[in-house]
């Protein structure tokens, strides 16, 4: 069995879907961003077989470098939205959210 570029696209591909999916069906805070993270990766799964297969120059992994600082700091200042969130309305569903004031 050989893995071709079309099956690592095909991964992004269902990987992506699935968080796009969760992200739009789910209200939990937690969840959505969990879905974030996982579409944020399968942009990543591409970008290193892309660059695995065309490794004339380095770009696909100097992107996908760059994709895990964005997703880390993206990670940090969503939960820092969802600590204070929680802290006012004991919940972290997206509906809550509509209104950050008491």
């Amino acid at each position: 069995m050989d893995i071709t570029l079309g099956t690592f696209l095909a991964l992004g591909a269902i990987l992506f879907g699935i968080g796009a999916i969760g992200f739009l069906v789910r209200r939990n805070v937690l969840v959505q961003l969990m879905s974030i993270e996982l579409m944020l990766n399968a942009v990543n799964v591409v970008l290193v077989a892309v660059n695995r297969y065309h490794p004339e120059n380095q770009a696909g992994q100097l992107f996908a470098f760059f994709v895990i600082a964005v997703a880390a700091a993206e990670a940090a200042v969503g939960l820092a939205i969802v600590i204070g969130l929680y802290r006012l309305k004991k919940s972290v569903a997206s509906s809550d959210a509509d209104q950050m004031r008491h």
